[in-house]
């Protein structure tokens, strides 16, 4: 394997674990978005609360991950995808601090109103952020970033893929999240709390699954290089995408709500590494490959020491977290 195609690798990797942790985070504000009034959905709003407050913000962890790799490794794409994508990439960052401060101004407001603010911009941040950063991935998915950057700052994301990838963003977001919240609500001893998020979770996990096939027809004219790679080298990760999110539907309908949560990762997991596959190999598709598109090769394998010693220091920590969050004391407190 080469430096470059490693680097690649240990990018993705970054790219997947952010997609699917944090992509649990943005989907509970989905369903704090939906909750209803202050009254009606206070209940769920707490269980959001509970649920994601002690790991939201080490989840940003892989993005900080994911961008000192790419400007490191493949310094000449990022500067392309960031003068070509900037307007989508500001949507994007601009949703992830307005939806930090506004989750943690929410708990101190001085009054209700001010409260219900705090909320709706949380809520309306989780949807816009991932929607963004779906359109992000779309326009380079797509063949519109240019190998040399200052791409058409509009028609590089307002496209059939990219809005294709930022409603798939939220959709899986949601349902990853929901199937987490309804499993959160279940062991908490919240049963009317628990069955109202399951009938949710499954309206939005059936949209989310016809979006995902329906939305591989317009693909074909409009991303075709990624259209064949979906098709042929990616096409097991589509199957095993379609067989996980089958199953978690099955799964959350008869309640099986821990088993749910694993096929639930699985079919999130699946179609993301999908989109992977089946752009390789291509960095900024129909533009640079990765194999042409690595920085020095003694800064390649430094950056694969740092993911080692980082994997070695941070992966434990981050493991105990998740632990302690999921144990019964943390629940019962």
């Amino acid at each position: 394997m080469s430096l470059e195609l490693a680097v690649a690798a240990a990018l993705f990797i970054g790219v997947l674990a952010y997609a699917l942790f944090a992509g649990a985070d943005f989907g509970s504000g989905f369903f704090d978005l939906t909750a209803g009034g202050a009254r009606q959905g206070a209940e769920l709003r707490v269980l959001v609360d509970h649920s994601i407050g002690p790991v939201w913000e080490a989840n940003h962890v892989w993005l900080i991950y994911c961008l000192v790799m790419w400007w490191t490794g493949f310094p000449s794409s990022f500067a392309a995808v960031m003068t070509t994508l900037f307007v989508p990439l500001v949507l994007a960052l601009a949703g992830i601090v307005l939806r930090g401060a506004s989750f943690a101004f929410r708990k101190y407001a001085a009054t209700l109103a001010q409260a219900r603010i705090y909320g709706v911009v949380f809520a309306l941040s989780s949807v816009i952020t991932p929607f963004f950063l779906g359109a992000v991935v779309g326009g380079i998915a797509s063949g519109r970033v240019p190998a040399e950057g200052y791409g058409d700052r509009w028609t590089s994301w307002v496209n059939p893929t990219s809005v294709l990838g930022g409603v798939i963003a939220v959709g899986t977001c949601a349902f990853l999240a929901g199937v987490f919240l309804c499993a959160e609500a279940d062991s908490t001893g919240h049963p009317r709390l628990s069955a109202t998020l399951r009938a949710r979770t499954l309206l939005v996990g059936a949209a989310t699954g016809v979006i995902v096939f329906a939305g591989l027809l317009p693909l074909h004219d409009d991303a075709p290089t990624l259209w064949h790679g979906l098709t042929h080298q990616a096409l097991p990760l589509i199957l095993v995408s379609a067989v996980a999110g089958l199953a978690t539907m099955i799964l959350v309908w008869r309640r099986q709500y821990g088993v749910a949560r694993l096929s639930a990762v699985v079919a999130v997991a699946a179609v993301v590494s999908g989109w992977g596959v089946g752009q390789y190999p291509w960095l900024l598709v129909d533009q640079v490959r990765i194999a042409d598109a690595g920085g020095a090769d003694a800064t390649l394998a430094a950056l694969l020491i740092v993911v080692a010693l980082a994997g070695v220091t941070v992966l434990p920590a981050l493991a105990l977290l998740f632990r302690l969050t999921q144990s019964s004391r943390w629940r019962q407190g």
